[in-house]
């Protein structure tokens, strides 16, 4: 089967991007809107950009439930200009799952949902508990694809200070990638364990 995109409407374009870019690294974000409530969600159109300097990508798409039809994790980024990106692990994936439900602008998910934090050290938002890995990060760009619904807003954000776990890292940086429990995205509610890493060895 061939598909032309152009001939999708947006929910149908949608659906095989899902389904096509499996499985999809998960950044569970908590940001902080202005008069200081913490906002915690999870986004899986994320992904690493580069290392000098730091630098994480996140995709947040139209959201057709708010009148500026962003996302509220995005509303605060715009106007903090903080976030962390917090790994998702098992066994915390129906919690970040729930974290995804819209709330009311004014109410915390983190409290909603009983969630623990841990003060952050340069960004205000802070980081979660259950979490192995944190990225505290700061906006660096944001970029308009597309208008209306099916669009999206790409943010690149500057990472200025991790927080790993010591159990998971070693002297020459390694991190032991099945200690982290990572999970990740599939399509519509389907999620995925990454619990078998096999190695190919040197390129030829």
């Amino acid at each position: 089967m061939q598909i032309d995109p152009t001939g999708l409407s947006p929910k149908e374009m949608h659906k095989i991007m899902i389904g096509s870019v499996i499985p999809r690294p998960i950044a569970w974000i908590t940001s902080t809107n202005p008069s200081g409530t913490t906002n915690c969600a999870p986004f899986s159109f994320f992904n690493g950009v580069c290392a000098k300097p730091a630098t994480i990508s996140v995709s947040f798409s139209f959201n057709p439930d708010r009148e500026d039809h962003k996302k509220d994790t995005l509303r605060n980024i715009e106007r903090t200009g903080d976030f962390v990106i917090n790994v998702v692990s098992e066994p915390h994936q129906q919690v970040m799952h729930n974290s995804s439900a819209n709330v009311p602008l004014d109410e915390s998910e983190i409290e909603a949902l009983g969630l623990e934090t841990l003060p952050s050290s340069v960004v205000k938002p802070p980081r979660l508990v259950v979490s192995p890995i944190h990225m505290e990060c700061t906006l660096h760009q944001l970029i308009p694809v597309g208008d209306g619904p099916g669009s999206a807003t790409l943010m690149l954000g500057r990472v200025h200070l991790i927080h790993i776990d010591d159990r998971l890292i070693d002297n020459a940086n390694h991190i032991d990638q099945q200690g982290v429990q990572a999970i990740g995205r599939m399509a519509g509610s389907s999620y995925c364990f990454v619990r078998e890493i096999f190695d190919l060895g040197v390129r030829p």
